[in-house]
């Protein structure tokens, strides 16, 4: 059976972009395993998220009824991308090691779609409660460094805030498939084809 996969690009690199490659290379064996799979494409270079002001926050705690012109155009961009990620089954992120974390136009998406009481709650006993469940991530991560292990591990904040705020939205099944050590001689050489051959699919 088929898989409806979104693929979230975030490098402004093109079809130069390491993670987008590796993205690229997640879905080719995903549709291997999957034949009839239909991919979605959310460019965040070519359509990027504005930043969050008084007018998107605000439209999020009016009720729809009552939202001015200006709410509802400001909230366009983020129903759809909920509403993308809702009829998804597999989301395939590409996130490049930027200053050890996320590009902005990365993290300007996430904050659109961690909606309360649309993507998220916090239930009677103060937990909270991600809303879309039974979804599947691989975040392909591309880094001139080595940061899975070593003495720069504790310089990845990336995966850990990916994992984190992913299952925060109900998404618990993360897998972080890296192409690492790009700018390492002895390294750089194989790391993509090493990136590759790591990706297990389920």
């Amino acid at each position: 059976m088929g898989k409806k996969i979104l693929h979230i690009i975030s490098s402004p690199q093109g079809e130069s972009s390491v993670s987008k490659k590796l993205g690229n290379a997640i879905i080719e064996k995903i549709k291997a395993k999957y034949p009839d799979s239909f991919v979605k494409e959310r460019n965040l270079t070519t359509i990027p998220f504005p930043h969050l002001d008084k007018v998107q926050i605000g439209s999020w705690f009016t009720p729809a009824e009552n939202r001015s012109p200006e709410q509802l155009d400001a909230i366009k961009i983020s129903e759809e991308a909920i509403a993308e990620l809702q009829e998804a089954n597999i989301y395939v992120i590409d996130a490049p090691f930027y200053n050890f974390a996320i590009p902005s136009t990365l993290k300007a998406y996430l904050d659109h779609i961690a909606r309360p009481g649309i993507t998220f709650r916090y239930n009677e006993n103060g937990q909270p409660e991600g809303f879309l469940k039974n979804k599947k991530a691989y975040v392909a991560t591309a880094s001139s460094g080595v940061y899975s292990e070593g003495q720069f591990q504790s310089f990845d904040f990336v995966s850990p805030y990916l994992k984190f705020l992913l299952g925060f939205l109900g998404i618990t099944d993360v897998a972080i498939i890296r192409v690492e050590g790009l700018r390492i001689d002895g390294i750089k050489e194989t790391a993509f084809e090493k990136g590759v051959e790591s990706i297990t699919i389920n």
